[in-house]
């Protein structure tokens, strides 16, 4: 299926070691055609990390798409009601994001996003990144991955010696999980080795 065109939200959150093979794959993203419109949460546009500055991922937010970032609760809001995107990616997706969005909160532009996005009935992709996600997190692992119009990128055990309960998607398969998304799939297999490339 070809991305060319098609509106692709994306909800970035504060998994900040996480952006830069995310920024790679949003490139891939847009030398394919798609349309970007990034969303921040408070918190990635507010934090300085080792990682990097907010500056400066609003500022390569701006030069992947062309327009400014969604940075508010008012500004994402409209995304649903005006019918603005096709699929809606939430990457990074932290823990703290996936149990409110399991619960149905809505305070951070994201979130708001997020349902806004639902409430169209299109797909929302998850590119999870938490270490909690086979700890108290695996409950809404398990609510979202059985919930309608709501997709994962296919992840994997990062470091199960050192963070057994941590798991992170795949960035080179966030093209094939948006595709297989917009055709109301959930990519397959959704479970890989984390250092290994899928073919």
């Amino acid at each position: 299926m070809s991305l060319n065109q098609v509106r692709v939200g994306v909800g970035l959150t504060g998994s900040f070691c996480t952006f830069a093979p995310v920024w790679e794959a949003l490139e891939e993203l847009k030398g394919r055609g798609a349309v970007l419109t990034c969303v921040f949460s408070y918190h990635a546009q507010q934090f300085e990390s080792r990682f990097g500055k907010p500056e400066e991922f609003l500022s390569k937010a701006r030069e992947l798409s062309g327009t400014e970032p969604v940075c508010t609760i008012p500004g994402a809001e409209p995304l649903g009601p005006k019918n603005l995107l096709d699929v809606f990616l939430i990457a990074p997706c932290t823990g703290n994001t996936l149990a409110k969005l399991a619960g149905g909160i809505t305070d951070s532009p994201v979130l708001m996003a997020a349902k806004g996005h639902l409430r169209n009935h299109k797909p929302l992709v998850i590119f999870l990144s938490s270490n909690d996600a086979l700890g108290l997190n695996l409950c809404n692992v398990g609510t979202l991955l059985n919930t309608k119009n709501i997709y994962f990128v296919p992840f994997g055990q990062d470091e199960p010696e050192r963070k057994p309960n941590s798991l992170l998607a795949r960035p080179d398969q966030i093209p094939a999980a948006l595709e297989a998304a917009l055709r109301g799939e959930q990519v397959q297999p959704i479970l890989l080795p984390y250092g290994e490339k899928q073919e």
